[in-house]
Order: structure tokens, then sequence, then C-alpha cells
């Protein structure tokens, strides 16, 4: 086994999981605050606020001072450049001011109708904002999770192309929410294409069953592998919820991980690092699953890097030291 294997979640600012207080203890009340016990609890976070709403060089430079060297950042694409609509209300206040009057009115944006001027500029303003994480080697992959509505075809393919040359040296990886795209006829080419790229395929458990379910499939595409977990609360996956929470309610069972433990084997034997996120966010599901897959990770002889034990039953595990106090800054979007 060659791989670093970095354990965390989707997220360490959640509300529920903030308002369960289950991971974080008392004295840790700011973002900065949790962040830092964040830091002494995973080895690794991925950053989802970038998805819905672009970074600042300002907010990055506060996530390296936060962290210890070694501490790695996984950090979402923004919306827009994902096709996902993208509000217009989160946009800043410079790019809003250049809209178009019709595009200035409307609810949403939609990449291949908004002018490629401003495209680009959503796309500077991201890429100059990772910069602080890049220089820190705090950065880890770019995640671009494209919807259900993003199909394999030449434009998709010459799509992703683009994304590899606007990424620059920024390392990505690609999760596909459309089955399509690992399915008999597609499977090889899709995983050719990432490889040819440089992208991480990122591995997905995920409720299974529906037309769009993408299959468990453990393959390694770049030297940084990926997998995310989602859960498997299939009751919920494809309806409308009101929060994210509700669709990635999840708590997983020894043998449902288990399933996993000999295929992340399997992937650290083929890469350089592995990057292991829960992304089930309904209270303190977060690390909770994480904890419990360290641990049959360990039993089985795979080891995690510097992920913690699971503090003791109905204990908070001890805040770090020392704590720093709160700031003004805490109720930015960090």
């Amino acid at each position: 086994m060659t791989a670093r294997l970095l354990l965390g979640t989707a997220s360490w600012t959640d509300r529920p999981l903030i308002d369960s207080g289950r991971f974080y203890p008392p004295a840790a009340r700011s973002a900065e605050q949790r962040l830092r016990y964040y830091a002494t609890q995973f080895p690794l976070v991925e950053v989802d606020a970038t998805y819905y709403g672009l970074p600042t060089v300002e907010n990055a430079q506060r996530w390296v001072e936060r962290t210890p060297p070694g501490f790695t950042f996984d950090v979402k694409a923004y919306s827009l450049f994902t096709n996902h609509p993208t509000p217009v209300a989160r946009l800043p206040k410079a790019i809003k001011e250049l809209l178009p009057p019709a595009l200035a009115a409307a609810r949403n944006l939609e990449r291949e109708r908004t002018p490629p001027a401003l495209v680009d500029l959503c796309w500077s303003t991201y890429i100059d904002a990772l910069q602080p994480l890049y220089a820190a080697g705090r950065l880890g992959v770019v995640v671009l999770q494209f919807p259900r509505w993003f199909m394999p075809s030449r434009p998709s393919h010459a799509y992703l192309e683009e994304l590899r040359d606007r990424l620059g040296p920024y390392r990505g990886a690609v999760e596909f929410r459309n089955a399509a795209w690992l399915d008999a006829t597609h499977a090889e080419d899709t995983l050719a294409l990432l490889g040819d790229l440089g992208f991480s395929y990122i591995c997905v458990d995920e409720p299974q069953g529906f037309a769009s379910s993408v299959p468990p499939v453990a393959a390694a595409t770049a030297r940084a592998g990926f997998v995310r977990f989602h859960g498997r609360n299939a009751a919920m996956w494809e309806a409308r919820t009101e929060t994210s929470a509700q669709r990635f309610d999840y708590d997983y069972a020894d043998a449902e991980l288990d399933e996993w433990v000999p295929k992340i084997a399997a992937l650290a034997a083929e890469t350089d690092e592995l990057h292991l996120v829960m992304n089930t966010n309904n209270f303190d599901q977060g690390p909770a699953n994480a904890r419990r897959l360290h641990a049959r990770l360990g039993a089985a002889g795979v080891p995690v890097l510097g992920s913690t034990v699971a503090p003791p039953a109905g204990r908070p595990a001890p805040p770090p030291e020392p704590v720093a106090a709160p700031d003004a800054r805490q109720g930015q979007l960090l």
C-alpha cells in the first residue's frame, strides 16, 4: 500500500452539526475555534460553501492560518462551473453590476447563457481565491460535481477538457450524478478520458435502484484517489427537500462500510493519496460515520492518516489548547 489515506467530512460548518452539540466542545463557539478544533480530529475537510458562492482570498488565508501544516482542503467548484443553476443574488456585487439587464433581473444564471467574459471573471475570481491554499500546500482537489442532466457526449467531453485548462496547476476530481457515465457503453471511455485529463474519478456510495444511480465502482484515474460517501437514504435521494441534511441523513452500519474496505485498500495500492469524504450531514453523522469507517479500516489493517478515535460515549472530545477567543469574523461565510 502506497497511498496516504485522508479521512474527513463534507463541511465543518453545517448548522445541524453545530446545533447537535455532539462534535464541537462548548468552548468552540466561533468559526475560527470550530475549524481549529476540527483540524485536531481529521486531516481533511471538503469546503462546500464554494459551490454556493465564490470564495475570497481573505477566507482562504484564514483557513490556512487556522489549520496545521499537512491539513488538506478539498474545495467544491462553484455551481456555475458545473452546469447548475446559479442564483444571481449570491454573485459578488462587483460581478452582479456587470450583468446585462435581462440577466440581472433573472433568478438564476446558466453557464451556456451567460456572457463568456462574465464566466471568465467568475473563474479568475475563484482561481485567485484558492491561491493561499495552494501556496501553503493545503489545497487538495477541486471537486467538480455535475448534475443528473450532464450526460456523456462530445460537448460534455469538450467541456471537461476546458475545465482542465481552467484549473491550471490545481488538481480536479469529477463526480457524476448520471449513471450513463458508468454504464457498459461509456464506463471505459469515461475513466480513460478522466485519466487523460489528470482528473480523479470520485467513486461514490449512494442509494441504488434509481435510473440515475451511479454504481459503487472503485476506480483510480489519477494519483489522488477519491471516495465520497452520500449515505443510502433512498427515500429522500430524489425527493424535493428543504435542506441537504434531509437528503444525506444516514447512519452507516458497519457491514455497509465493510463493503468498501477491500475497495479502499485496492485504491490505496494504485494512488499516492486517497481522500475519503463523508457527505452525511444531519446532526453529527459526518464525523460519526467517518470515525466508524476509520475503525473498520483499522480493524482490517488499513491505516488512515491522522484521524482520531471516537470520544467516550455521551461526552464531546476535549477542545484543542489553546482555544482562541471569538472574533468579529465568525459570521462570515466560513
